[in-house]
């Protein structure tokens, strides 16, 4: 069974999803950067070890994520799952996780990267909204996609009530993308794409019933 380590940072709905979806992977550790953060009484009710490290207490963000490794390389993760972990990780980081290291975004990347996403969208006029899986590189939300979902956009929506659609999405398609991981489903092409052994859907594509168009 292949273990991963969560990173969390706040009230961690995504962790929880991820810790109730009964994955046939163990969850061997979650790490945090911040000390009341919700998201670690969530995991250790889960029976999960947790760990608090503040990014304030190291020179600079390189030492900081490697403290972060050593806790994770003790603990043999096979895969560094960010959920709501808000920090820029180092470009040491990134390469020593490589293909190894996985985030959510609330849009439908490659729309929307970095900050409030919802509010961008909505400003914009769009009618289609959602969330992204992707590997994580250098490049910040631009990584290997691996699932994505859509919601509609409804004209009298504001942003609590879009991010709260998306947030459902989201909370569907992480389980599934780290299912597909622990069953050896996902394959980085030589082109960056993402390759799903078996796949039902096209693309890792998990569309959401009666979206308007």
């Amino acid at each position: 069974m292949k273990n991963i380590v969560i990173l969390v940072s706040g009230r961690g709905s995504n962790m929880q999803a991820i810790l109730e979806a009964q994955l046939p992977l163990k969850v061997a550790a979650v790490i945090s950067n911040k000390a009341a953060a919700p998201a670690l009484e969530i995991a250790r009710q889960h029976g999960v070890a947790t760990f608090t490290l503040s990014h304030r207490d190291y020179l600079d963000r390189e030492s900081f994520d490697r403290a972060m490794a050593e806790i994770i390389d003790g603990h043999h993760a096979d895969l560094v799952v960010l959920a709501g972990f808000m920090r820029i990780l180092s470009p040491w980081f990134v390469e020593h996780y490589r293909n190894r290291l996985i985030n959510i975004h609330p849009s439908l990347l490659p729309a929307f990267t970095g900050l409030d996403p919802h509010a961008r969208a909505l400003a914009e006029g769009v009618k289609i909204h959602g969330c992204t899986v992707h590997f994580v590189t250098n490049e910040l939300d631009r990584g290997p996609i691996v699932a994505q979902a859509a919601v509609p956009v409804y004209p009298d929506d504001d942003e609590a009530a879009l991010a709260a659609r998306v947030l459902e999405q989201e909370h569907r398609i992480y389980p599934a993308a780290l299912r597909w991981f622990a069953e050896d489903r996902l394959t980085i092409a030589g082109n960056g794409s993402v390759l799903l052994k078996n796949q039902e859907k096209p693309g890792g594509v998990l569309p959401v019933p009666d979206l308007v168009g």
